[in-house]
């Protein structure tokens, strides 16, 4: 029988999805990242290019199985309890680096998106700071059974968005900026360590929604 025991911190992966150095998203992740260390989150920073793989490619799978980098982003993912994608907009939609990891990521069994809880942010020079983006990356995630947290947060003018010590030169955003990461910290805290209450999940096919604590399928 499932119980409320959760033992240790929550763990949270923070992606910064960009592949560039220097990237307004590597900083936002940075960020993040010390918003929740500092409300006793343990933090897994990365960067997608500490995850290297081909552009997807059926034959390739089956001649040679997941790539290293595809693999290791996995490994990654099982050791979280949620992750935080900081990822740039391109052409108003998700970078092909981005969609190219979930695609890999998702051929994997079971599949590790399933199961997690999802915060995604982003970080622009453009006036709507890459949200389009963020919309268009909620799909694949949410297709994959991943519960991507409601409230976005995008940087507009990110050029000049930061503070030399990483902080937002605006302190109205810098709050809401907190104040969304909190809130989503406490969701996975109830998801991960009262998993005892009474939910159903509704939206996704393959969760047995008559079961007083929700069996979530893996495949």
């Amino acid at each position: 029988m499932p119980t409320d025991a959760h033992p240790g911190p929550l763990r949270v992966l923070v992606l910064g999805a960009s592949l560039r150095a220097g990237s307004s998203n590597a900083r936002l992740a940075s960020l993040v990242g010390r918003m929740l260390t500092d409300a006793g989150a343990v933090v897994d920073l990365a960067a997608m290019r500490d995850f290297d793989m081909p552009l997807y490619d059926g034959d390739v799978e089956a001649a040679h199985g997941l790539p290293a980098g595809a693999l290791a982003l996995r490994d990654r993912l099982e050791r979280c309890d949620a992750f935080v994608l900081a990822s740039p907009e391109y052409n108003a939609s998700v970078p092909g680096v981005v969609k190219n990891a979930i695609d890999w990521v998702s051929r994997v069994r079971p599949q590790p998106f399933k199961t997690k809880h999802a915060l995604l942010v982003s970080a622009s020079p453009s006036l709507v700071g890459g949200n389009r983006g963020l919309w268009a990356l909620r799909v694949p995630l949410e297709h994959l059974g991943t519960r991507v947290y409601p409230d976005m947060f995008s940087l507009a003018a990110a050029h000049q968005g930061f503070t030399e010590d990483g902080g937002l030169t605006d302190s109205a955003l810098q709050e809401r900026l907190s104040e969304t990461v909190l809130a989503f910290l406490r969701l996975v805290e109830a998801d991960a360590r009262y998993v005892c209450l009474r939910r159903r999940w509704y939206e996704f096919p393959g969760d047995r929604t008559e079961a007083p604590v929700t069996q979530r399928a893996e495949d």
